[in-house]
């Protein structure tokens, strides 16, 4: 999972008016896919009510990489009423996920 700041989060959810919530949304379900995590695409989040569905598909996927140290119906919470401050609370959850590491390229 890339690190990025909690508060530059919110601080780009806000000023870019959801804008950088979406793309947000979008590059950690894809990084938490990679973990293991099932998401379905993130085109559902532009359907009514199915972006109910998806979301508390992607609180699974975080309390799936964070391993329920954020729990999806947590998350599913933060974000639902909270919104953008909840995006920053998962990210610094997300934060704290071990990175994987890369394997080295053999040299030539």
């Amino acid at each position: 999972m890339k690190r990025r700041s909690p508060i530059l989060v919110l601080i780009l959810s806000i000023i870019t008016f959801g804008i950088y919530a979406l793309v947000w949304y979008v590059i950690t379900k894809g990084e938490m896919n990679r973990r293991g995590a099932r998401i379905p695409t993130a085109l559902l989040i532009i359907v009514p009510l199915v972006n109910i569905y998806w979301l508390w598909k992607f609180c699974e996927g975080v309390g799936h990489v964070t391993k329920e140290r954020m729990s999806g119906p947590v998350a599913f919470i933060l974000l639902f009423f909270l919104g953008p401050i909840g995006m920053a609370i998962i990210q610094n959850s997300l934060n704290n996920v071990p990175r994987k590491k890369r394997p080295k390229r053999s040299e030539q």
